[in-house]
């Protein structure tokens, strides 16, 4: 169907926007419809068979289900209308608009907008519409630029949508998830799809940093400054002008590194160690970190006030073990990947070693999944890997053991107990249970309750 020949229905309460729309789009489809008030759905469903619904996820009536926008999606679906439903929505609720795809929204679309976007938009779900695609399938299918992200999994799924939506805007992104999940290609996936794709992208390991070399990296200084400074030198926010500026393991800074900081980000500029003249700054600025953001909160920890800085939007990474068939996935890409580098272009991984792969809880997530592949390719003799080619880094067993800081707690011991033995065992439930004196029915309810 071409835009030229919808109808159009936008529902939402603030007449700006209303306005807005209606201007944009009067040229580029048939018709325009606005309403204020949500309740007219069923009479304007009555009357006319929309092509395209653009629906705010917010009103000032009062609705039982937690979130109005939400309510209504289901109202329109009830009314058996196949139009194409575009949840408007803000960037505190983007989860919820991740939400309502799940719930048959066909897409959502973050404001403020830019207009040839919202265009763009409402095209590719014209298109999703005339082929019957989900939003998994659609979102794959306009995703070329994330190949190095895999995954199929519906917590993947989420972080895809959330990543095609945010890119484009400006909003400070926070990137939460464990060690090894993926943070920095999440961060390099927004740059690249941001509209500052073609400025600098700059990384820095901030957790790293020294007190003393904290200013210095970060803000650049002038000649004389300290001892060694002979020259003036650009610090890493200059340098990023223009483009995107990632600051990793944001969540081990200092409460004083945190203050220099929050300075910049709320005067936009920069003051070079040993200069007075201030330096006016443009960047986008995305952050990560591995500590859960109740963690993060902790005022004796860090700067709520930062928090809020930072964190516009959130994107929480899941952990390999949570990701199912990914796990496949990505040991074939990496399979791939490291038989090439090692000249051994046939090999192949059995359905044994996927099978062990499966079974394992990775504590290093991709990163480990990554190196346990490269080793087995290294020692398989053979063109197949099989379990017994695999094995897996006793670092993260050690890690795992020694640097938890609830393994006081008995359920996180049991946890911890139950793993154990089901690797020592290979997998094989039976032998794990009868080690652990539990029956087959009791060590399956063990490992639902803590999601092995």
């Amino acid at each position: 169907m071409n835009l030229k020949n919808t109808s159009l229905l936008i529902i939402d309460d603030d007449v700006d926007v209303l306005t807005a729309v209606r201007l944009l789009l009067k040229t580029e489809v048939k018709t325009v419809s606005v309403t204020k008030n949500p309740a007219d759905i069923p009479s304007l469903f009555s009357n006319t068979d929309y092509d395209i619904v653009m629906l705010d996820m917010n009103f000032n009536a009062s609705v039982n289900t937690g979130n109005e926008g939400l309510y209504w999606l289901r109202q329109i679906k009830a009314l058996g209308s196949k139009a194409a439903i575009i949840m408007i929505t803000a960037y505190a609720d983007v989860d919820l608009a991740v939400r309502s795809l799940k719930e048959g929204a066909t897409d959502f679309v973050v404001k403020p907008w830019q207009n040839d976007r919202l265009i763009d938009t409402l095209k590719e779900c014209l298109q999703k519409v005339s082929a019957n695609a989900g939003p998994k399938q659609f979102l794959q299918r306009h995703s070329p630029t994330l190949s190095e992200l895999i995954g199929e999994s519906d917590a993947m799924t989420d972080v895809f949508q959330k990543i095609e939506k945010i890119a484009p805007t400006d909003a400070n992104i926070l990137i939460l998830g464990e060690n090894g999940t993926g943070k920095d290609l999440v961060a390099k996936a927004i740059h690249e799809k941001s509209l500052r794709a073609k400025g600098p992208y700059i990384k820095v390991d901030v957790g790293a940093l020294t007190e003393t070399l904290f200013e210095s990296e970060l803000f650049g200084h002038v000649r004389g400054a300290f001892t060694d400074a002979r020259e003036d030198r650009l610090g890493r926010f200059e340098s990023a002008n223009g483009g995107t500026l990632f600051l990793d393991e944001i969540g081990n800074i200092s409460l004083q590194q945190q203050s220099k900081l929050l300075t910049v980000l709320q005067n936009r500029q920069i003051m070079k160690l040993g200069s007075n003249k201030p330096v006016e700054i443009n960047i986008r600025l995305l952050c990560a970190t591995n500590l859960p953001v109740q963690e993060l909160a902790k005022e004796n920890r860090f700067r709520k006030d930062l928090i809020y800085r930072i964190n516009t939007v959130e994107i929480t990474l899941p952990p390999l073990r949570k990701r199912g068939a990914d796990i496949g996935l990505l040991a074939r890409h990496f399979t791939a990947i490291y038989a090439a580098k090692y000249l051994k272009p046939n090999m192949e991984l059995h359905q044994s070693a996927i099978d062990k792969l499966q079974r394992y809880h990775f504590p290093g997530n991709v990163r480990e999944l990554q190196y346990t592949i490269e080793r087995g390719i290294i020692m398989c003799d053979g063109d197949v890997i099989r379990d017994t080619d695999l094995l897996f880094s006793p670092i993260e067993r050690v890690m795992e053991d020694n640097d938890s800081p609830d393994d006081t707690n008995l359920n996180n011991i049991e946890r911890h107990t139950i793993l154990k033995v089901i690797e020592k065992n290979n997998g094989n439930i039976s032998k794990a249970a009868r080690e652990l004196g539990l029956t087959r029915t009791a060590l399956y309810r063990r490992l639902n309750k803590y999601d092995i």
